[in-house]
This record gives structure tokens, sequence and C-alpha cells, in this order.
């Protein structure tokens, strides 16, 4: 939302952005506030997903419409739609964005975050208020292309109000993308592995570690794991804690409890020398390219993941890396010996991985729209 989405809307000089989510944290509190100073921030969501003060989100941001009379609601949260339509339904010339980021009654009738009828309660009633949505909505913003299949609400809908917008990378303020793709380092010293974005078992962090460990025994400088970013299963993160508490000079884990800094994980991303991709087999991301995988390819970071045709095209296409079946053993002899003779990003760094095209894209609906 900061990075990509109010980044892009204060390039015009006459627009006021209001960022309204979680509370920004500690990257805002250590120097970074300056970068972001003509954007300001409010923080409406605390708590766990199903907590009560996810309840008072709503009290907030609904005062937060009522004071600051915005032109444009770009709306990136499901659980903000209800507030939305009726903010919408009783003034004149309101209008609203609705950014689709994932499949989320897919996601949640799929995914093991939540249990028996609160998983299929919440899934139905996804459903529903998007499809309402989607018809008072002045534009539907798409992150993945599939989903104009995948999502049967769309369907209905004029194609000149459904725009793709892919979740590129965004350069933060300031920094400046390597000119050359990340060297792997002598075979005598470490290698550092990184997996950074949501921990989850669908997402693949135990076949991370797997591979870890079994290439540690063949790389003769040994291996270390990074494991950065969120965790929203309590059990999970006990469980990886006391794997990190037991091996702590093979494997770091940064974050878990709490949302990352995106800053925190694009300097772990430059500190590193492969990226890994493990993730399980799964419908709702079998469709999807992740963002981590645009963060990789935009700082030249050596890629292996796991078996997906849409990955495949971007890794083949850049030389970016190759996939492997993380779910089986490995063996790390046969990759060790393939990532010291593999020849990365041949062709150079890749830019079609960043957000700036999509950014002119957002620009051209807006200027529809007022």
């Amino acid at each position: 939302m900061r990075e990509k989405f109010a980044e892009t809307l204060l390039s015009r000089p006459q627009s006021q952005v209001h960022v309204a989510g979680r509370s920004p944290g500690s990257d805002l509190k250590t120097g970074t506030a300056k970068e972001f100073s003509c954007v300001t921030q409010h923080s409406i969501f605390q708590g766990s997903r199903l907590s009560l003060g996810r309840l008072t989100a709503q009290w907030r941001y609904g005062r937060l419409l009522q004071r600051l009379r915005p032109a444009v609601v770009v709306v990136h949260a499901p659980e903000l739609l209800p507030l939305t339509l009726l903010w919408q339904a009783v003034g004149t010339g309101r209008r609203f964005l609705y950014d689709i980021r994932e499949n989320y009654a897919l996601n949640v009738s799929t995914q093991r975050v939540y249990k028996g009828c609160v998983r299929r309660g919440l899934a139905a009633g996804l459903r529903w208020m998007e499809s309402l949505a989607a018809r008072r909505a002045a534009g539907i913003i798409l992150a993945e292309a599939s989903y104009a299949e995948e999502l049967p609400f769309l369907s209905q809908l004029p194609p000149s109000r459904v725009l793709v917008l892919e979740n590129k990378y965004q350069p933060l303020p300031g920094e400046l993308l390597p000119q050359q793709p990340q060297p792997l380092p002598p075979a005598t010293e470490p290698l550092r592995l990184l997996y950074s974005g949501t921990i989850s078992e669908l997402n693949g962090v135990w076949e991370a570690i797997a591979f870890a460990d079994q290439l540690h025994q063949a790389w003769p400088g040994g291996t270390h794991l990074t494991i950065i970013g969120f965790c929203q299963q309590p059990d999970l993160l006990r469980q990886l804690r006391a794997k990190v508490a037991a091996h702590p000079a093979r494997l770091t884990l940064v974050g878990g409890a709490e949302p990352v800094p995106h800053a925190h994980i694009v300097a772990a991303i430059t500190r590193s020398h492969l990226g890994l991709l493990p993730y399980q087999p799964h419908p709702s991301t079998e469709r999807c390219r992740p963002t981590k995988l645009f963060e990789y390819l935009a700082h030249g970071l050596p890629v292996i993941s796991s078996p997906n045709r849409l990955w495949l095209e971007l890794l083949s296409k850049h030389g970016a890396g190759w996939q492997l079946d993380f779910a089986r053993p490995i063996d790390s002899e046969a990759v060790v010996t393939r990532l010291q003779t593999s020849n990365f990003y041949p062709s150079g760094l890749p830019t079609d991985v960043l957000w700036a095209a999509e950014g002119k894209k957002l620009w051209l609906l807006l200027d529809s729209l007022v």
C-alpha cells in the first residue's frame, strides 16, 4: 500500500495520500519515516485476525472516512468493504477501487489457517461481499491475471473496469538496485540461503530447512538459512523457534510473531546468495507469482523454486535459476555442481519485474475517474 500505491499517487504534486492499516512499526521509528513524510499513516488494525481489536478497526476506519472525505478510496483488505460500501451509499460522487491481492475465498476454504464452521462461513461471506463490491466499485484491480478467470463475479463486469497490476518490485526510496547479479561465494565460505515472506507450512518453511540441511553436507563451507517474515500460526512458530535454538549456527529466524519491515527483508535479500521458493503444491498458489519472486529477480539473486509453470517462465527468461521438487531428497552434490557452474542472469538484471510500468497503468485508471 505504502511503497507501491502511495508512492505512485504521490508522483503528482496535487495528491494527498492517507494510508490506513496496521501500525507501521519499528521501521518508522528508526529513521525511515522521513522517506514517507508525504504519506499520512493511520493505524486501524490491532491484534490477530479474529480478535476484538480487528472489530474495532471498523469503527476507526469509519471515523477516518468521515473526517478525511476522500475523493477516491482504494480498498486493499476485504474486511473494509462493508464500511466502504456504506460510505459510498450515504453520499454522492464517492468512488472506490477494490484491489484484489488474493483469491481470498479460495485461500480461506483450502488453507489450514481457519477451521470448521469459521472457515466455511468466512469463505461464503467473503465471496458474497466481494461480489457486491465488484458491482459498486469504480474499478477492480487484480494482483494476478488468473483471478479474472477464478472469480466468477468478475465475468459480469466490462473489461474496462478490470485492471491487472502485478505485485512487482518497487525499490525503496533512495535504493539503488544492483547492476550485477549476486555472486556465489567461494566454496570454502558459507552459502547463505533465504526464505522470506509469509512463514507457513504451505509456503514450504520445513522444506527450506530440509534443503539447507542436505546442502550443508555438500557445500564445503556449509550453509546458513535465514527465515524472515511473519508467521500467523503460533504452534508452527514455537516449533521453528525450537529448531533454530537447536541449530543457531545454521539457522536464523527474523520476525515471526510480528510483520517484518520490508526494508529489513530487502536487506536480507542483498546479503543472501540463493533465494528459495519451496512452496507445497496447492490451488491457492499454483496460478500466482509470489511477490518474493519479483524481489529476488530485481536484486539479481539466484533462485530455486518448486515446480510451477508460471515461475519457470520467469526463471528461464532471465536465467535466474531452476526448479526442484523439494518434497524429495535432493542430490546435494549435483545441486552444488550446478550452482558453481551456472551463469545466472546472463543478459543482466531484468527490468520487467519492476513496478514502474504498473504504476503508469494505475494512473491511467485514476485519470479516468478523477
